[in-house]
């Protein structure tokens, strides 16, 4: 029988099939930090359970980490108990921790595919929604709740119900401009919130074969804001390329053979899918949210749909807009590059490229926080960090920093928020707090206007 990249990977790590119930799923790596790891460490020491493969473990502090002087103790009681809390159930596991200071420190999913941890054909889950980030390389990623955490402490196994199976096809040629942000963006905004719900979404098309492992990771990253429980992308030559040589990525020979078997995972043909959308590129254009959920999308240039219901007229009064309005020439105060959606490398050299010679507005504030303290590295090394200090904009170090108001980063209330980042809730980013998703490159430009402008027309 004819199967897709997820059946195959799904099927593989099938320990056991309940009748009429949930898989067994064995999981390959399980990532974890300091939020929604200490229940789950606690329910093991109530039942006298230890932890039974910690070697497939890999824990990072990201959430509600300080983005500033991190070499100081942390000021806030509770984050510096959840990172205190961590240290110490890592140290009595023996599981491996890359804690604040450490080279190899960052946003979970920024940090490991960046050392080469994630790796195609694997099961991957983390006790956070944007695990569907590493579906970029071909695996299946998701995240899981608390019981779930200790359940794989435990057993190194998930009892969960395969999910059904979507794709998405994106063909043609993209206009200047268009990042991967966007086309995630106008995807979500034209199937819906509520579109990927209880499936696992492969993308697929010329659009996602060209794109950068960064940019892949940006799709997949944001799956989970469709409903989708994540998505995926068939490994090939970039993801190869990307995986080779990082620190735990398999060397020499070992290499060759696991990319042998990794060249395997793709959809058969005519292999069948519960649902399938197909969308034109050329009808992508740099895309903004307007409302309080991620599927309420319009093109830069567009206009706030009229008679969207009560929930968005709730959303529109929150946001301060109306029905019909453009957002063109809307005053924003605060901009911010980063989150596990927008903070690799690829997301700074875009939006420097812009910036270079030009001095953000009087009226911004503009963060820029890197996902991880190798990209850090990498922004200085490339003269990026010049580039950003000389336009007026503020460099922090790494975390999740505003994507989830955990920590210090917080927009202030009422205030507009251009952000790189995956939601747009209510109070996401800070009470009271408006945000606006958009590309690196749609935050570099509001930056230096001022405003949200139609930048496309001045590029080259």
């Amino acid at each position: 029988m004819n199967k897709t990249l997820f059946d195959k990977i799904w099927d593989s790590h099938v320990v056991e099939s309940i009748p009429n119930g949930p898989d067994v799923l064995y999981i390959d790596k399980h990532l974890i930090h300091e939020v929604t790891s200490p229940q789950a460490f606690n329910e093991l020491k109530e039942r006298k359970i230890s932890v039974f493969r910690p070697e497939k473990i890999v824990a990072t502090a990201d959430h509600n980490t300080p983005t500033q002087d991190q070499h100081l103790p942390v000021k806030d009681l509770l984050s510096r108990k959840q990172l205190k809390e961590l240290t110490q159930n890592c140290e009595e596991n023996n599981i491996t921790l890359y804690g604040l200071g450490h080279p190899y420190n960052g946003i979970v999913h920024v940090m490991a595919p960046e050392l080469g941890i994630t790796q195609p054909g694997m099961t991957i889950v983390c006790g956070d929604s944007h695990t569907s980030t590493h579906g970029a390389f071909g695996t299946i990623a998701f995240g899981i709740g608390t019981s779930q955490v200790a359940q794989v402490f435990a057993s190194q196994c998930l009892l969960v119900e395969k999910p059904k199976k979507m794709r998405v096809n994106v063909n043609g040629q993209l206009k200047k401009g268009v990042l991967p942000k966007d086309v995630i963006l106008y995807i979500i905004s034209k199937l819906g919130t509520n579109s990927g719900t209880g499936h696992f979404c492969e993308y697929a098309g010329n659009v996602f074969e060209d794109m950068s492992m960064e940019g892949r990771m940006t799709v997949c990253n944001m799956s989970i804001e469709m409903g989708a429980r994540g998505g995926l992308i068939a490994p090939d030559d970039i993801t190869f390329d990307y995986v080779e040589g990082r620190e735990f990525a398999p060397k020499g020979q070992k290499f060759e053979k696991q990319k042998a078997f990794w060249k395997t995972l793709k959809t058969d043909q005519d292999a069948d899918f519960d649902k399938e959308f197909s969308l034109d590129a050329e009808d992508i254009e740099p895309m903004v949210t307007y409302g309080t959920n991620p599927g309420m999308g319009i093109k830069l240039t567009g206009t706030i749909p009229l008679n969207g219901g009560k929930s968005a007229d709730k959303a529109l009064e929150y946001m301060g807009f109306v029905p019909g309005e453009s957002l063109l020439d809307k005053p924003v105060n605060w901009i911010f590059i980063g989150s596990c959606t927008n903070s690799r490398i690829e997301d700074f050299r875009v939006a420097a490229a812009y910036i270079k010679g030009k001095q953000k507005a009087g009226n911004v504030n503009a963060l820029i926080v890197p996902g991880s303290r190798q990209v850090a590295e990498q922004i200085k090394a490339e003269g990026l960090q010049e580039i950003f200090e000389e336009a007026g904009f503020t460099l922090r170090q790494p975390g999740c920093s505003a994507c989830l108001a955990m920590n210090d980063d917080k927009i202030p209330a009422g205030e507009y928020c251009v952000s790189t980042s995956n939601r747009n809730f209510e109070g996401r980013q800070g009470q009271g707090a408006r945000t606006i998703l958009a590309s690196p490159l749609t935050a570099a430009a509001t930056a230096i206007a001022g405003k949200l402008t139609d930048f496309s027309k001045n590029l080259n």
